[in-house]
């Protein structure tokens, strides 16, 4: 078992104010993996006030220096990739084989490539007698989710390092291991006491404190829309920045004249992919009605090609959900999927074949689903796709519309210029066209109800940065 006892606040290894700890569970077997500290208010204090005191020196390094601490730091995680992986695999269930291509590979580079990026902070632009000249906002706290703990928390610790920042970062109870493993390469890479602070902790108790602090100046939020509500409301007496990326249910048009096959292939490994927790996750199918049936009979059998089961096999290509409460989530929407009278083309509520404990949920396709549907409506946040007919193109781009959410999309059609022609329709911050895929040059984040502000790419730099104007 993992067991840390000490957060880490101005450099140190500190005991908490508070005497509890969280234990970390492997959604697996069932069993204790971990503990760390439940850190408290006191604590959140402590960090909130070391990065306010590293915060004047630290925005005043050196762009290059930066970079080479961060650097450095891409150069550690490499070594430390082996652990890394590991607190994925028994905090989450991933499955070991798969994990450094979802979890670590892309942190290590997102590092570099944002040390690459510090450089901007010292460029200066001149419009006239007017110089526009950039600033680091300031102490940043970093709240992260635990479907992609690691890189969630490089996503937002990378920019907010590069544009001068400090940071206190807090860890999803359920995925706590990376941060802390994290915390030691900072130290070892040499990052300057205060700029880098972890404090583990219950949400619901240090995520306010967190968000209402008044020497935290930007507020960095991963979660579900209610708690980003929540976030929100915290920060507003103190007119922080708050950056928010939040729920999704994200539509996926496959066009009459597509190359059938592909495009519902990439739809259903989509949803699949970590087990189906994934904000950005094609979870809405749309097909024509011509090739419904035909997409349906498709899509069955490539969900039935996963091999759900242990972490450790590697033939299994889907482990467990991140919990068990999130696997009596997910089944609880299953439940309701078949009482809506949308039909269960394959999964279901039973364990999946030769496992008797442990989060796990069969890959689950429903079809005849209309869009008002609860289950088309709401996150579900696990292996559970919708597959909804149209006769159109219109209807299918008004029916993708027709949400809360506005976190990302999808479109597969016969030609790359089609495709071009319906993502400029759909609203959602991202859209992959013709079976594409994550790209760190890519702004991620959402329109409505998905949050506010953007992660990844060169945009990401700019939630962290204030804008100075400087008049001769």
């Amino acid at each position: 078992m993992k067991e840390f006892d000490k957060l880490y606040i101005n450099g140190e290894w500190v005991k908490s104010c508070n005497t509890e700890i969280i234990e970390v569970v492997n959604p697996a077997t069932e069993s204790l993996c971990a503990c760390v500290p439940s850190g408290n208010i006191e604590d959140v204090n402590a960090a909130v006030a070391s990065a306010r005191q590293a915060f004047s020196s630290w925005a005043h390094t050196h762009a290059q220096d930066r970079a080479q601490i961060m650097n450095a730091a891409a150069d550690e995680m490499q070594r430390r990739a082996d652990e890394l992986i590991d607190a994925h695999v028994i905090t989450m269930g991933c499955p070991r084989h798969l994990t450094a291509g979802l979890h670590v590979d892309g942190p290590i580079e997102a590092m570099r490539y944002y040390a690459d990026r510090a450089a901007q902070m010292d460029e200066i632009e001149e419009k006239g007698r007017v110089l526009l000249r950039k600033e680091p906002i300031g102490v940043c706290t970093l709240i992260n989710p635990w479907n992609y703990p690691l890189h969630q928390l490089i996503g937002k610790v990378a920019p907010a390092l590069a544009a001068g920042c400090t940071i206190i970062a807090k860890p999803a109870k359920q995925t706590p291991l990376q941060d802390f493993i994290m915390a030691e390469i900072f130290s070892a890479a040499g990052l300057p006491a205060g700029v880098f602070n972890l404090v583990s902790g219950s949400g619901r108790v240090i995520g306010p404190a967190m968000s209402s602090h008044p020497d935290v100046d930007m507020v960095s939020f991963t979660g579900s829309t209610y708690s980003g509500i929540k976030v929100a409301k915290a920060a507003a007496p103190t007119v922080k920045r708050v950056c928010q990326e939040l729920g999704g249910k994200s539509p996926y048009i496959i066009t009459e004249d597509a190359d059938l096959a592909p495009a519902v292939r990439y739809g259903v490994e989509d949803v699949m992919l970590n087990t189906g927790q994934t904000c950005n996750a094609l979870t809405r199918m749309f097909v024509h009605r011509n090739r419904y049936e035909e997409a349906v009979n498709i899509a069955r059998k490539i969900a039935e090609e996963n091999i759900v089961g242990d972490p450790e096999d590697s033939r299994v290509t889907m482990g467990p959900l991140a919990s068990i409460s999130q696997k009596q989530k997910v089944i609880n929407y299953i439940k309701k999927g078949i009482a809506e009278g949308a039909r269960l083309v394959t999964g279901g509520i039973d364990m999946p074949a030769g496992l008797r404990a442990g989060a796990y949920v069969q890959p689950t396709l429903f079809a005849d689903v209309s869009n008002d549907m609860v289950i088309a409506r709401e996150e579900i946040f696990g292996p559970v796709l919708c597959m909804i007919v149209y006769d159109d193109i219109e209807a299918a781009i008004e029916m993708a519309n027709d949400t809360v959410f506005g976190l990302s999309s999808g479109v597969y059609a016969k030609d790359k210029a089609g495709a071009l022609k319906i993502a400029r329709r759909i609203r959602a911050g991202q859209c992959y066209i013709q079976g594409s895929y994550f790209n760190l040059d890519a702004p991620f984040g959402g329109y409505k109800q998905s949050g506010n502000g953007r992660e990844w790419g060169d945009q990401a730099m700019l939630e962290y940065i204030e804008t100075k104007a400087i008049i001769a």
